[in-house]
């Protein structure tokens, strides 16, 4: 029998546990603190922990502890438990109330065992065969279903061999025991429900954001590329500066709440370009709007070209045949012109290079070109939005569709700023809203500065930058190799776009190349001379 001060004490125990449990977040952690605990108030030696599984009606070994025998299986030990499942019910579709957790979990009753080898009325064939194969003796039995908060038994724990609080010696479980066992196991079916229940939450709540990524993937299969790479990118370069040891950034430290906060702002930067017209998303060319007016084009060449050729011969009919020859070579020159006219275009279309002011200025001298369309009137042979769009200095955005690109950071810090976030996210949208500012205060929408910024931010922004230069999926350019991309990235930090110390983070442990193994294309990945790259403090050795 326990002394008054022992109960007193195993009570104060039960209510540590009560509060350890409620602060347990990982749930193979809280199951395993749960078994711990019941065989510590109970001075069990060894205890197994069944979850019940109402799909297919059988209790799954979860965790299994046997001090006497140094066994420990599941949990956090990192050994699974190879022990087949116990089912609740047999093939005709009988209960099983042959074994003791069995019939705790199908009953709700607790069932206490002083002695296994003299109790009738259940099987322990299996308990004895183990016995006999390790010379241990399971003796005293107590098993407690786990119920939730709607009376559901969602899980059975079994404990094996009370030992007595003075001498030590096997005995059976005490009331005691089993009044403190059941109360632990209430406080733990509803620690466990409360995890699980926050589990599926935050599940759903990933799914919802996954829906989101899901319409802008198939709206453009490269935007939702995109909304996968930039958080991986960005956890990447944020664990890198969480364990780098030198530098401004040093005592950056990110705890598993802070990680998931910013991977959900990762995966919810751009949701506001689900507003965004697709064939600016998606414009691959400069006269790309729902098809390439590029074809268009071609085609008033083609009635150039047969308005010549009629020309020619009304003349060739009104002029006597001395003529006729020069009239053709006259013919001949004008089609050639024509085409190189028709294949600079075409070249101008592609945006791929950044174009001369020459070359700019002879768009807009073709397009002064006269033609007739089909009703007969007289134009200019490109209208203004197509030199426009054709002028285009870089890439295949005019100055409005960037402007409409833009907004849509706009639109997601607003869809963001509008969710009621509780306080573990309540930075989302700072983070997911700052991947398009600049250090300098350039940036867009908010012109923020470095100082005005979290890290996070910073972070997003370099991984948005480097996942954009390197993306092999865009429709309007190939996926720069990792030098070119480094370059790029190495001058932005020299001009005050991107963070600088974060570009040290990211170049010295080398996150570029962690990255490009997973997402890059082998072409991409060439040598990178670091000497070479602007930006780039080389270590000394």
């Amino acid at each position: 029998m326990h002394s008054t001060t022992t109960l007193r004490d195993r009570l104060k125990e039960l209510n540590e546990i009560g509060i350890a449990l409620s602060k347990q977040r990982d749930i193979n952690s809280l199951l395993e603190t749960i078994l711990e605990a019941a065989k510590r108030i109970t001075l069990a030696d060894a205890g197994t922990l069944y979850l019940h599984e109402v799909d297919t009606k059988v209790l799954r070994f979860e965790i299994l502890r046997n001090d006497s025998l140094d066994i420990a299986m599941g949990g956090t030990s990192g050994i699974p438990i190879t022990f087949y499942p116990i089912h609740l019910y047999d093939e005709h579709g009988e209960p099983n109330h042959a074994m003791v957790v069995s019939h705790s979990a199908l009953t709700g009753e607790t069932v206490n065992i002083p002695d296994a080898y003299t109790a009738e009325g259940y099987d322990f064939s299996g308990t004895q065969k183990f016995d006999s194969k390790t010379g241990y003796r399971s003796q005293s039995f107590l098993a407690v279903p786990m119920r939730n908060h709607e009376d559901e038994v969602i899980g059975v724990l079994q404990l094996i061999n009370a030992h007595d609080h003075e001498g030590g010696e096997i005995v059976p479980f005490s009331v005691d025991d089993q009044q403190l066992l059941e109360s632990l196991a209430s406080q733990a079916a509803i620690a466990l429900t409360n995890r699980r229940l926050i589990a599926q939450m935050e599940e759903l709540f990933e799914s919802f954001i996954k829906l989101i990524n899901t319409a802008l993937d198939d709206k453009s299969a490269y935007t939702g590329g995109h909304c996968e790479r930039v958080p991986m990118l960005t956890m990447m370069l944020a664990d890198a500066v969480n364990r780098t040891k030198e530098g401004p950034l040093k005592d950056f430290v990110m705890t598993d709440k802070d990680r998931y906060e910013l991977k959900i702002a990762g995966l919810l930067h751009d949701c506001g370009k689900i507003t965004t017209p697709v064939h600016v998303v998606d414009k691959a060319t400069k006269l790309h709007t729902l098809l390439d007016r590029i074809e268009l084009v071609a085609q008033r060449f083609e009635v150039l070209k047969r308005d010549s050729e009629i020309n020619m011969l009304r003349s060739m009919a009104e002029q006597p045949e001395a003529n006729h020859e020069k009239l053709r070579a006259q013919h001949a020159e004008r089609i050639r012109q024509l085409d190189i006219d028709r294949e600079f275009l075409r070249y101008c279309n592609v945006g791929s290079e950044a174009m001369a002011v020459e070359e700019q200025q002879r768009v807009r001298d073709i397009g002064l070109y006269r033609w007739k369309d089909c009703d007969g009137v007289e134009k200019n042979f490109l209208t203004d939005d197509e030199v426009e769009n054709l002028t285009v200095r870089s890439g295949t955005l005019t100055a409005a569709e960037r402007e409409i690109i833009n907004h849509h950071i706009v639109v997601t810090i607003k869809m963001l700023e509008a969710l009621p976030w509780p306080k573990h996210l309540k930075n989302v949208p700072e983070y997911a809203g700052g991947h398009h500012e600049r250090m300098d205060g350039k940036g867009y929408p908010r012109g923020l500065r470095r100082e005005e910024m979290s890290v996070q931010a910073r972070v997003m922004g370099i991984a948005d930058i480097f996942e954009a230069l390197t993306a092999k999926d865009r429709p309007y350019k190939k996926g720069k190799t990792l030098t070119e991309s480094l370059t790029i990235l190495g001058k932005f930090k020299l001009n005050g776009h991107v963070d600088p110390d974060l570009f040290d983070v990211f170049i010295r442990e080398k996150v570029y190349l962690d990255y490009a193994h997973q997402f890059l294309a082998s072409e991409q990945i060439d040598e990178v001379d670091l000497s070479r790259i602007p930006g780039v403090v080389v270590q000394k050795k």
